[in-house]
């Protein structure tokens, strides 16, 4: 596979699981209606607005900086794209052990992931002194 519809398909991938997380946030920031509370016992939330909060700010904005650092082919675009992928493997791993599996959003996120840290190993390297490439 070229490398150029690599970091098209990346970018893509990075911008969707962005605007999913700020999907994500913002119904969770206006009430989560028809989302349990109870599942929330045991953790330090008494409501969602923190966590959701989280997911719209800290999950949506390293997506959305990995998104455009792919596609502006920035010299850190591969750092971008495997913090993204840490912090939402963090995020995975903390909601599961608070509320448990409860959608199917959680492995789809997780695959979506995987994902994009594989396509993001398989970008070229920069050469030295590039600054941003066209095309």
């Amino acid at each position: 596979m070229r490398r150029e519809p690599i970091r098209w398909i990346l970018g893509v991938l990075l911008v969707v699981i962005a605007l999913n997380a700020f999907g994500g946030g913002y119904y969770g920031l206006s009430g989560a209606r028809g989302v349990p509370t109870e599942w929330l016992e045991g953790s330090p939330f008494t409501s969602y607005f923190v966590p959701s909060l989280i997911l719209f700010v800290v999950i949506g904005g390293a997506f959305l900086t990995a998104g455009v650092a792919v596609f502006a082919n920035a010299p850190w675009r591969q750092f971008a794209v495997a913090a993204a992928v840490a912090i939402v493997a963090a995020w995975l791993t903390v909601q599961l052990a608070i509320i448990g599996y409860v959608s199917w959003m959680q492995p789809v996120t997780a695959i979506a992931a995987v994902l994009a840290a594989v396509l993001a190993a398989r970008l070229p390297a920069r050469a030295p002194g590039r600054a941003l490439a066209t095309g």
